[in-house]
């Protein structure tokens, strides 16, 4: 692209503050580099990719599909924030560097694809070693030819995109907008805008693509294990360090669990919510400056991403000195029984709102039994009340993939209005949390937050707890807990 297509440094790579060389010094670097070449092949997930292309192109005949993956974002004046691919554009592709865009041409029988990207840098230029995007600043990239035998794709040059949208018919072209501000400033919506500023062709496009994430193949099943496993082992080296008798950082454990992440996978899936006490009422406290204390509960909501970016979401609460009191386990019991009735109801063909009555039902019965409730169960179950909400305020789950909260873009009725299907996985995370300032509640259920979140497989004769390894029951989680801390500390390896 012709304009700068970063939010970081100039479109040359350079920065302001770069030293001028002298000429016999760019001359000296010019000179003397060994040519290399990567030992790259097929990834063995390539036809995965390649069919979901095909399931892409056969919604949209005709017309020219362009998703990009976004650029770089600037984190403090000239270093950026950690790159991740846009999901859509990695879902299609498998591919993760920046600045990429999979462009898909009509040609008559479906779509030809074109993977446009930043090559290796040239020795034949001083973008090498002068740009930001040289490989002496961010390391070797790829040729063209050995992106396209790894990825099973043809490729062309970032620099050529601009003449390929530029062919693209208007009114025959949709993009995935959004991502990069270049791409959206090249091809002008046809269409007009939305209220939420999508022109409506190009939503479709995004519909399209979350919709055909809503099923789950058998790779991308192994995927979401990988990570929930490595999620469980990240479980357990927290549970290994936290000490009962003493407190130690939210911040401590966040650490423990992202070093998890980052060996046996790509990193966390979303900011790790540690929540020690009254912090566990807070449903995204992810600022984890807080510290445990003996006597209370501490609320993880932690999970790995894969290597290909599929991510668990795992929530486990613990009584920190290894008991839970008669009270926590009371409410903790509740949560369990709403999140057992929960998994027990999914099945093929049952409503997305079902399983969320299912959840809640059991959560206003418990509220009820703690003698919260103003009204009776069936009154506070009334969508024109839902008084039993104030102590648990968000839905029962998610759909799970890609992103922790995916297919996100998907019609309703094919989500939360619609049915589940055989290959969903989704969340089951019901939670009950009495705030420290709630002067509705007894001053003894004050700061009390419990969550307690799995994800699950819907097969074709009803769920399976892909998350099962990290137990859930009250007396299981305190057992576990003990063994962990007898088995001691562990280095990931």
């Amino acid at each position: 692209m012709t304009e700068d297509r970063t939010d970081s440094t100039p479109a040359d790579g350079t920065e302001s503050h770069d030293p001028d060389f002298p000429e016999a010094f760019l001359a000296f670097m010019r000179q003397g580099w060994q040519d290399t070449a990567l030992p790259v092949g097929p990834r063995p997930e390539v036809p995965n990719y390649a069919k979901r292309r095909a399931a892409l192109s056969a919604a949209f005949p005709g017309e020219t599909l362009v998703i990009p993956t976004g650029t770089e974002k600037v984190r403090a004046n000239d270093t950026d924030h950690p790159f991740r691919p846009g999901s859509d554009f990695a879902y299609l592709t498998g591919d993760h560097d920046p600045d990429s865009v999979l462009v898909l041409r009509p040609n008559g029988s479906g779509h030809d694809p074109v993977l446009y990207m930043r090559p290796r840098s040239s020795r034949e230029t001083d973008e090498f070693f002068r740009s930001r995007h040289g490989e002496l600043w961010v390391g070797r990239r790829h040729t063209l030819t050995e992106k396209s035998t790894e990825l099973g794709l043809p490729t062309a040059d970032l620099t050529e995109l601009d003449a390929a949208l530029a062919d693209a018919a208007p009114g025959r072209t949709r993009v995935l907008r959004g991502f990069d501000a270049a791409v959206d400033a090249a091809v002008r919506p046809y269409d007009g805008v939305r209220a939420d500023g999508q022109p409506p062709r190009d939503r479709e496009l995004a519909i399209a693509i979350s919709e055909l994430k809503l099923v789950k193949d058998e790779w991308e099943i192994g995927q979401l294990q990988d990570a929930i496993d490595a999620t469980v082992r990240g479980f357990e080296d927290v549970a290994r360090i936290l000490p009962a008798d003493r407190a130690v950082s939210e911040r401590l454990l966040e650490g423990i669990f992202a070093l998890r992440a980052r060996h046996d996978g790509n990193d966390v899936g979303y900011g790790s919510i540690v929540g020690a006490g009254e912090h566990a009422t807070i449903l995204h406290w992810v600022h984890n400056h807080g510290a445990t204390r003996p006597g209370e509960l501490l609320l993880m909501d932690m999970g790995v991403e894969g290597r290909h970016l599929y991510t668990a979401d795992v929530t486990r609460v613990l009584p920190v000195n290894g008991r839970f009191t008669p009270l926590q386990r009371q409410v903790y019991d509740i949560v369990y029984a709403s999140q057992q009735a929960g998994i027990d109801a999914i099945r093929p063909g049952v409503k997305f709102k079902d399983v969320h009555l299912t959840c809640m039902r059991v959560l206003a019965e418990g509220l009820a039994d703690l003698g919260l409730l103003p009204v009776s169960v069936d009154e506070a179950m009334d969508e024109k009340s839902t008084v039993y909400r104030r102590w648990t305020l968000h839905g029962f789950g998610h759909m799970l993939g890609i992103d922790v909260h995916d297919c996100s873009n998907a019609r309703k009725e094919m989500y939360r209005d619609g049915a589940l299907g055989e290959g969903y996985v989704l969340t089951v995370e019901p939670g009950l949390y009495f705030q420290p300032e709630d002067e509705l509640v007894p001053e003894e259920l004050r700061g009390i937050g419990i969550r307690i979140e799995d994800d699950v497989l819907v097969t074709a004769t009803g769920a399976v707890n892909l998350s099962a390894a990290l137990p859930r029951a009250a007396d299981e989680v305190e057992t576990w807990l003990t063994e962990q801390r007898e088995a001691g500390p562990r280095l990931p390896g």
